[in-house]
């Protein structure tokens, strides 16, 4: 606890996000009986030390790379709609890719046993997930990351480089208008950004809590793009950039 440098409400709210992952402006503003500008202030100085960062009405924990198992259970009802909603734009013999992550896991559980298509990952929890249900699966080689369990580097480039997808589903840890979409980790930004290079369609998979959010790694703007995947749609200038560029918004609510 760090009682010399934030009140015993700031440390409550940590407290709470310690356990959810994430926390929203409106539950806190309840939970506290203040004001919203009081909270605003709250999660502005928890920023500020390095403690979470802000989003669309909320927050979350800060984590580069957090690893995967501390994002599995964040927002699960949310990335499982998303997940089944994704798998059923899915169709017969098409080549698909799915990156790592705990949204797009949720669209390889949707998948139909025995469905005759061709999934590519680089992702080991993909991979296992697949296994027995009678679908082509190509897992690409690379290095590998601990913490997302994902295959990266120049094997995995060079491997993707020569193949080609009919969709693909892609997750991001932001969404801005200025820096499109990016991830925090380079190695995993590079590999998204090459799979969509090879894609007929661009599916990005995000919860809200990605919008104005921005990493380091951009990896595409949103022209790249053909399909935005989440749990509610963008507002204000997101919501504009993403109406100019024609891009379809699904809505899994």
């Amino acid at each position: 606890m760090i009682t010399n440098q934030i009140n015993g409400r700031q440390q409550q709210i940590l407290d709470r996000m310690a356990l959810d992952g994430e926390i929203r402006i409106a539950e806190l503003k309840e939970m506290f009986d203040v004001t919203e500008m009081t909270i605003r202030r709250d999660i502005e100085k928890l920023e500020t030390m390095g403690l979470l960062r802000r989003t669309f009405g909320g927050a979350i924990l800060i984590g580069k790379d957090i690893a995967l198992q501390d994002r599995t259970g964040v927002m699960m009802e949310e990335k499982m709609r998303m997940g089944l909603r994704a798998a059923q734009l899915i169709e017969a013999g098409e080549s698909i890719f799915l990156d790592g992550g705990s949204t797009t896991l949720q669209v390889a559980r949707y998948l139909t046993p025995a469905m005759p298509i061709t999934v590519v990952t680089n992702a080991l929890n993909i991979a296992v997930e697949l296994q027995g249900k009678q679908i082509t699966t190509i897992v690409v080689g690379g290095m590998l990351l601990d913490k997302t369990s994902t295959l990266v580097g120049p094997v995995a480039s060079v491997a993707l480089a020569k193949m080609a997808f009919d969709r693909v589903f892609i997750g991001t840890t932001g969404f801005t208008t200025k820096h499109g979409f990016s991830n925090s980790n380079m190695h995993e930004a590079e590999i998204k950004r090459l799979v969509i290079e090879q894609a007929s369609e661009v599916n990005v998979m995000m919860d809200h809590t990605k919008y104005g959010v921005r990493d380091l790694f951009s990896f595409a703007d949103i022209s790249a793009v053909h399909r935005i995947i989440s749990d509610n749609p963008p507002q204000g200038e997101l919501l504009t950039i993403v109406e100019e560029a024609s891009v379809e918004m699904l809505v899994c609510s």
